[in-house]
């Protein structure tokens, strides 16, 4: 399913533009025309593109010119130029000032097609490596259990279908991991997956959010701006926490799905787009139907495939392998030294509730394996970060952490404890210290200080 472009196309002949233009639009494309440089770089300070197309010999600031100004700003946006004087040495300065192609006049219509379809296609694995970059320590679809296999099953199921799938589980349990699993197994893996959190964006903003806005169409709206429907264009636009949408904009998004058409607000056109749209949500959306604060009508549009995602104090058997996956994912983004944790760990693990699920199952690996001396992870240590602690870290030597408060209060009591007891142990040798902690030196003054540990005064005779 390709996806829909915006073309920045730069030419002093207006023929060439309209010829352009023309054929662009009839490919599906979005094409905004200009017939200096000058006149592209105010364009780009105000919009986004997908590819800009130039001619080289223009009046004024030639196409090689924009393009040493586009890499001396920072500009990202792939850039072609176009000649009929085109000649070798043009063509080598061209690509060391990183342009994407070189063509010749005349042009052909299918050779510049391609081009800007390999455009988007570099542009496109370009942001998926940028994704994964940010993904690197996000949890992911770990288990091999009877609920996990039966979600793994149901994804697959789902997935090779356009159907709506509404993902219902509590907050932590992965809900837009399995909406990104069903996209990247569907066939619109090759484009977009985009994500909008409802609850997190204020109700004034949420329909320029969704369908974008036009320059000047309300106070700050300093440039034109393509919403989540169009950035997923020919994808996936993933609605988290749809229940906590506004009733007003619940109407808008329901003609959205049945009409397949967006409107930027200060706009005066529709814009086609081909979406498909996963929601989830922790709420029962069939209660808020009969409070009234769901739309009925887009109950039934959204709740066609309920998806239900099993908490974590119903998937015992997996606690190993989640278990092991952060220890070895935490150790690996910060440099620590890799930690096992015993099975009366793993079972201290197990008997806690997990309001917040893998979620908070990964943040308390994550501060057992720093506060994790030699040898492995064991059950006291666990029960120490847990709410609902009565013992200390077993064969530690410090004394247990405060039994109230959050559990956030709780770990940092915890941590400045485990550090005094090191520091005392190893009398201040601070490489020592950091070295039976796992930490680079650095980061353990950083942790000092975060924790309010004043070196300087502990070593002060009383």
């Amino acid at each position: 399913m390709p996806r829909k472009a915006h073309l920045l196309l730069v030419d002093d002949d207006p023929n060439t533009l309209a010829s352009l233009s023309r054929a662009f639009r009839l490919a599906g494309h979005e094409a905004t025309v200009c017939d200096n440089a000058g006149r592209a770089l105010e364009l780009l300070r105000t919009d986004s593109f997908d590819l800009i197309l130039s001619d080289v010999v223009m009046p004024g600031k030639s196409g090689l010119e924009l393009l040493e100004d586009l890499k001396n700003a920072g500009v990202k946006t792939p850039v072609v130029l176009i000649s009929g004087q085109a000649n070798i040495e043009m063509a080598v300065r061209a690509t060391k000032l990183g342009a994407l192609d070189f063509l010749e006049k005349p042009l052909s219509t299918d050779k510049l097609l391609v081009t800007v379809e390999n455009a988007l296609r570099l542009s496109r694995l370009e942001d998926e490596n940028r994704e994964l970059r940010h993904r690197l320590g996000k949890h992911e679809l770990i288990g091999s259990g009877p609920s996990m296999a039966r979600l793994l099953a149901q994804i697959e199921r789902v997935a090779a279908s356009e159907t709506r799938v509404c993902i219902l589980g509590e907050t932590g349990t992965g809900k837009e991991l399995v909406a990104r699993a069903i996209h990247e197994k569907s066939a619109r893996r090759e484009n977009a997956f985009v994500t909008l959190n409802c609850a997190a964006v204020p109700a004034e903003l949420i329909e320029s959010e969704l369908f974008g806005h036009e320059k000047g169409a309300f106070t700050g709206a300093a440039a034109k701006h393509a919403g989540k429907f169009e950035q997923a264009d020919g994808g996936t636009l993933f609605l988290d926490e749809i229940g906590d949408m506004p009733v007003a904009m619940q109407a808008k998004l329901l003609r959205v799905l049945e009409e397949g058409e967006v409107e930027r607000v200060g706009g005066d056109k529709p814009i086609r787009v081909n979406v498909r749209v996963l929601v989830a949500t922790h709420r029962n959306l069939e209660e808020l139907v009969k409070q009234n604060a769901f739309r009925r009508d887009l109950f039934h549009r959204v709740y066609v495939f309920p998806l239900a995602l099993p908490p974590l104090r119903e998937r015992p058997e997996d606690f190993p392998e989640l278990v092991g996956h952060f220890a070895r994912q935490v150790a690996a983004q910060n440099g620590w030294k890799e930690k096992t944790f015993a099975e009366d760990a793993i079972a201290e693990l197990r008997r806690y509730s997990w309001p917040g699920n893998v979620r908070e199952l990964r943040n308390v690996v994550e501060r057992l394996v720093l506060l994790a001396g030699e040898g492995a992870v064991n059950g006291a240590a666990v029960r120490t970060v847990l709410p609902g602690a009565s013992d200390g870290p077993g064969g530690a030597g410090v004394a247990s952490a405060e039994s109230s408060g959050t559990l956030a209060d709780r770990t940092e009591a915890f941590e400045r404890e485990v550090l005094l007891a090191e520091i005392r142990r190893h009398n201040f040798h601070m490489t020592n210290v950091a070295r039976a902690l796992g930490l680079e030196r650095s980061h353990l003054y950083k942790k000092c200080q975060q924790l309010g540990i004043d070196l300087q005064s502990l070593r002060k005779p009383e």
